[in-house]
Parts: C-alpha cells; sequence; structure tokens
C-alpha cells in the first residue's frame, strides 16, 4: 500500500509539472518504475495505460480554458499513434540507451534555443507566427511516438520541444495540443503493450496510482498553463529541457553522481534565475502597454 501511495504522489507531482511545462510525466514516472527494478518495457506499458486517463482529463481541462489547437492536434494524433504502436510492439526490445544521448543531444541544442528565443525579447511581447502544417506535424509525431513508447517518456520532450522552437504557437497552446493529442499516443503505446507484454504483464496496480495523481493534478496544471505569460511560461519549458537532457548526456558519458548533481545545480540556479528575470521583463512590458494606452487615451 505504500508504495501505491508513493506512486500516486509521484502521478500527481509528474502531472503538474507536464500539465504546467509539457513534459516530464512520462520521464518522471518510468525513472522511477525503473529504479524500483520493474523491466523497461513493463514500466513504459504501467505509464501509457496511466496515461489514457491523465491525457484525457488534462486535454479535457485545457481545452476547457482554450489552451488546444485543434488543427494541430488534428494532424499530430494519427502519425504519433502509429509511432507509439510501433514503438511498444516493434522497437521495444532495441538498446534504447543507445540513441538516448544523441536524441538528448537534439533536445539540449532545442531548449537552449527556446531559452534564447524567450530572453531576448527584452521588454517586447512576444509574438507568434501561423500555426504549424501537415508537412512540418507528421515526421515530429512518428518520432516523438516512437521515442515515447521505447524510452517511457519522450512524446513531451519531443512535441513541446519542437513546437516551442518553431516559434508557430504561444507557449500555452503547445503545452495544451502535446497534452491533448497525447491521449492518441498513450492508446497507441497501450495497444502494442498488450499485445507484445499480455494483459499478465501489465502492472495495473501501479498504473491505478500514477493515474490517481495525475487526475487530480491536470485540471490545476492547465489552469496555471491558462495564466502563465508566455514569455515565463516558455524560460520555464526551455529550462525543464536543458536540465533533463544535460544530465542525461553527462550520465551517458560516464560522469559520476556528484558531477552529474553539481552540473544540475548549476544549471537549476540559471534556470531559476532566467524564470525571475522573465517576470521582471513582463511586469515591465505589462507597464509600458499601460502607458501606452493611457497616451492613447488622453
Amino acid at each position: 500500500m505504500r508504495k501505491l501511495l508513493v506512486l500516486a504522489a509521484v502521478g500527481l507531482l509528474a502531472q503538474l509539472v507536464d500539465g504546467s511545462l509539457g513534459m516530464a510525466y512520462g520521464v518522471t514516472s518510468s525513472t522511477l518504475l525503473l529504479a524500483a527494478g520493474i523491466a523497461p518495457a513493463a514500466a513504459s506499458a504501467a505509464v501509457h495505460f496511466s496515461e489514457i486517463g491523465t491525457s484525457l482529463v488534462s486535454g479535457f481541462s485545457h481545452h476547457k480554458l482554450g489552451n488546444v489547437d485543434w488543427k494541430t492536434v488534428s494532424i499530430l494524433a494519427a502519425p504519433g499513434f502509429v509511432g507509439a504502436f510501433a514503438g511498444a510492439t516493434f522497437l521495444s526490445s532495441l538498446p534504447a540507451d543507445t540513441a538516448k544521448p544523441w536524441v538528448a543531444g537534439i533536445l539540449l541544442a532545442l531548449g537552449i534555443y527556446v531559452v534564447y528565443r524567450f530572453l531576448v525579447l527584452g521588454g517586447r511581447r512576444p509574438t507568434f507566427k501561423s500555426r504549424p502544417g501537415a508537412k512540418f506535424l507528421v515526421p515530429m509525431g512518428l518520432v516523438g511516438g516512437t521515442l515515447d513508447s521505447i524510452g517511457g517518456g519522450g512524446w513531451g520532450p519531443v512535441g513541446t520541444t519542437t513546437l516551442l522552437s518553431s516559434g508557430r504557437l504561444e507557449p500555452r497552446k503547445v503545452v495544451g495540443s502535446i497534452d491533448t493529442s497525447e491521449f492518441v499516443v498513450a492508446v497507441g503505446g497501450s495497444l502494442g503493450f498488450l499485445i507484445g507484454l499480455g494483459s499478465q504483464g501489465i502492472l495495473w496496480g501501479y498504473a491505478g496510482a500514477l493515474l490517481v495523481g495525475g487526475v487530480i493534478a491536470a485540471p490545476i496544471a492547465a489552469w496555471l498553463v491558462k495564466h502563465m505569460p508566455a514569455r515565463v511560461l516558455g524560460v520555464a519549458a526551455g529550462g525543464l529541457i536543458i536540465l533533463t537532457n544535460t544530465k542525461t548526456i553527462a550520465e551517458a558519458l560516464g560522469a559520476t553522481g556528484v558531477t552529474v548533481g553539481l552540473l544540475a545545480a548549476v544549471i537549476a540556479v540559471a534556470w531559476i534565475s532566467g524564470i525571475v528575470w522573465a517576470v521582471a521583463q513582463e511586469r515591465k512590458s505589462r507597464e509600458t502597454a499601460r502607458q501606452e494606452e493611457a497616451l492613447v487615451g488622453a
């Protein structure tokens, strides 16, 4: 019972981060299950089955708060389903650890760009281009869905990072659209694991505990996205991308636990400083906008 309660708490925290920043539910939950000695395929299966419920509630919450771009979701969902199903049924036997550092390197570069893009705005408000099309979204969905099943998490890191770095959707709609489309990805991965492992190979109790915590956190996270300024949300998400992928690369290169911890601490300090700066700049831009409105009204 204690283990299930701990998993429920992890599900709550993981969904709170995932629903706010568009990533980390699968990565956080899978990491804990692997640390507990669960086989990678079984851990990923439990996470995906729990995500069916958490992503459904999260998607509904984001929709009610206007955080979803449904055209993006409609294009992204199908390739995400295909990728997740393929990853679960045919690619789960591949050594994911071999590809992980290379993927982390790409995501790290994109994360740095995301933070740069929002930090260089100064006092200006962020602007966004037209929404991405099928040529951009379909390959992203296939790759993100495949990695999500193989690595136990990947839809958020790939999808959120890529969409944020493209600058085509405002951050809250990136997060809302990725979280909403994740329902279809979770269904695809779960079906693949059900076929590959059979119902006896699924840790239903673990999946249920993660589900309970995630469902509680989903509406809260959607509310945070609705009210968090684009500049602050972009820097927060970018910092999370940099932190998680730097850790992955350092561990792949054989860094000691102490070295990884020190590196993470340095990045965390810089990340928090960036968020504080972004908040200050957001206040500055709002004050400027109010002064301009006052001048026009006068």
